[in-house]
């Protein structure tokens, strides 16, 4: 029996400015179990990103219910948010956000200096990711230096390195050709098989297809959930 990983109820998320306010998220009800893969789809503006940065409280629902593991969030410190974002949860950016002034062994490397893990341990884990990505022979590399499908694997192996239960990743092919947005998302789709939590946001229907659900948003409602 799968645990409930992301329980979210009536949750909404506004914004205002300049006089007037902007409903981003409305009344979202969206459960979502260990091990599942789930693909947000929607225009642009629907709510997608949105949705996956407070569920990776990277910001926050502004009214509404979200508990995570069974904790409740929005009442969270701030300091205990960041805690359970560092212990559970990788983030895969459409930008990659790699640190320019790093390369490539010391971007994969910074989420465990964050954990303070002890510098032995952080050269065996980013060997084992280097390895496990085939990128050993960049890992001296600048992000410049570096085609955009590689870097986007630095990305993903970066979320990985502290080995968490849930991947968040926002359109993680977008700016990758067909060879390499496959490449990613047959990954994505082992590293579900091997039990990590996968929630993506994407516009395409190719990708969506690999998650066991996609939701559907539109004007920051959930409007169809589908099984695949």
């Amino acid at each position: 029996m799968m645990n409930t990983l992301i329980d979210i109820q009536k949750a909404s998320k506004v914004i205002k400015s300049g006089g007037n306010t902007f409903n981003l998220l409305v009344n979202i009800d969206l459960k979502i179990k260990e091990g599942e893969f789930i693909s947000l789809m929607g225009p642009s503006g629907s709510g997608k990103s949105t949705l996956l940065n407070c569920i990776g409280m990277l910001d926050s629902f502004t009214n509404g219910n979200y508990t995570f593991l069974g904790e409740s969030v929005v009442n969270m410190r701030e300091r205990n948010r960041l805690i359970l974002y560092k212990e559970y949860i990788g983030f895969v950016f459409q930008a990659y956000h790699l640190i320019d002034e790093l390369n490539v062994q010391e971007n994969i490397e910074t989420p465990l200096i964050y954990k303070n893990v002890k510098s032995s341990e952080r050269k065996a884990l980013v060997a084992d990711m280097l390895d496990r990505f085939n990128i050993v022979g960049k890992k001296d590399l600048f992000p410049q230096q570096l085609s955009g499908g590689q870097q986007q694997l630095v990305g993903v192996a970066r979320a990985l390195i502290s080995s968490p239960k849930l991947i968040l990743a926002d359109e993680p092919t977008g700016n990758l050709n067909s060879n390499q947005s496959k490449e990613i998302m047959e990954l994505f789709a082992k590293l579900n098989k091997e039990g990590v939590t996968i929630i993506q946001a994407t516009h395409s229907e190719e990708n969506a297809a690999y998650g066991s659900q996609i939701v559907h948003l539109l004007d920051g409602k959930i409007v169809n959930v589908q099984q695949n």
